[in-house]
């Protein structure tokens, strides 16, 4: 299984209106390309993640904590843990890997 950033892109474009697309799948493991628009929704999720940063940059909340980010920068959130990004720029675009069971790895 491969995609590139331009073709999740296009996907992400086609599903007009949408945050985020499924991009692949296998076992527990799902990716996703997630770009969102001024402000970020999302709530709690019930697996594991890890979010490796496209493009843009900004500032991520991970629980009680803040802390700057970049192109490149790879940021774990464990399953039920507040999270989301903000002040990020326009051009903020991020790969998005859950895996695992619910509840997340013990």
């Amino acid at each position: 299984m491969q995609i590139s950033v331009e073709e999740a892109l296009n996907k992400l474009n086609a599903e007009q209106s949408r945050l985020f697309a499924k991009v692949m799948e296998h076992g527990t493991l799902s990716v996703e390309i997630y770009r969102p628009v001024k402000t970020d929704p999302q709530t709690p999720h019930k697996q594991d993640e890890l979010y490796v940063v496209i493009s843009g940059s900004g500032e991520f909340i991970n629980g009680n904590e803040r802390s700057a980010f970049g192109k490149g920068d790879v940021l774990f959130v464990p399953a039920g843990v507040e999270h989301r990004f903000v002040n990020f720029t326009d051009d903020f675009a991020t790969w998005v890997i859950f895996y695992g069971p619910e509840g997340g790895e013990k």
